[in-house]
């Protein structure tokens, strides 16, 4: 008996296979930009470690934990690259494009609101940067998760998002003719030691995608 159903339990098996257009994959890209949404105004308390001191006695654990500076990370970047491991790269896309898409016509699910004018803010070319990041990383991935492969495709991604918002922000900064220490200020606050944790926590997402696309692949086949 199970001999004789062995095929047909493999048929719905996750083995590399691309993303289909069904009811199921349209649901989850709607859950993904629900998940974007949500990690938008989500803040976590981690530990800095780029805030470590090393006293007369040597560098203690127990010390630097106490100690060590305590940095708010908004897990924005992790909630798109899940939507991108998990959608692969065309629906990954029109998760993205569509958050970006609702909030440009007004909804307020940007950091500091929504709406037509949020393209003159400072940050909106790293919430723009998520397109091509998407496309990036999804090409260079497809079907191989090999450890290597997804840290390249997760660093030039995260990258992508980083130096394309840092474009954005100096065009913005020079047409309203900003100083340059308020510049300096929000690329050190967006693009500091902030790419480190993106790169970290992106990598973790891409591997939780991964098996939750194994799970849900019967939904999305």
């Amino acid at each position: 008996m199970i001999k004789r159903i062995t095929p047909e339990i493999q048929s719905f098996k996750y083995s590399g296979e691309p993303v289909r257009f069904t009811i199921g994959t349209i649901v989850l890209v709607f859950l993904c930009v629900l998940l974007i949404v949500m990690s938008t105004f989500t803040q976590l308390p981690i530990v800095d470690l780029f805030s470590i001191k090393e006293g007369a006695e040597g560098f203690r654990l127990s010390n630097y934990l106490v100690d060590a500076a305590c940095y708010y990370y908004i897990p924005q970047l992790p909630a798109v690259f899940f939507a991108i491991g998990l959608l692969d790269r065309r629906y990954g896309m029109s998760a993205i494009a569509f958050y970006i898409i609702a909030g440009i016509s007004g909804l307020p699910i940007f950091g500091m609101g929504g709406g037509i004018h949020y393209i003159s803010e400072y940050g909106f070319g790293y919430i723009l940067a998520y397109i091509p990041a998407a496309f990036i990383t999804a090409t260079i991935i497809k079907n191989n998760y090999k450890f290597l492969n997804i840290f390249k495709a997760v660093v030039l991604g995260v990258l992508a998002i980083h130096v394309i918002g840092i474009f954005y922000m100096v065009f913005i900064s020079t047409l309203f003719n900003t100083s340059a220490d308020m510049i300096t200020g929000w690329i050190a606050s967006q693009s500091g030691i902030k790419v480190f944790y993106d790169i970290l926590f992106c990598m973790f997402a891409i591997y939780i995608a991964r098996f939750v696309k194994k799970l849900l692949w019967l939904v999305m086949c």
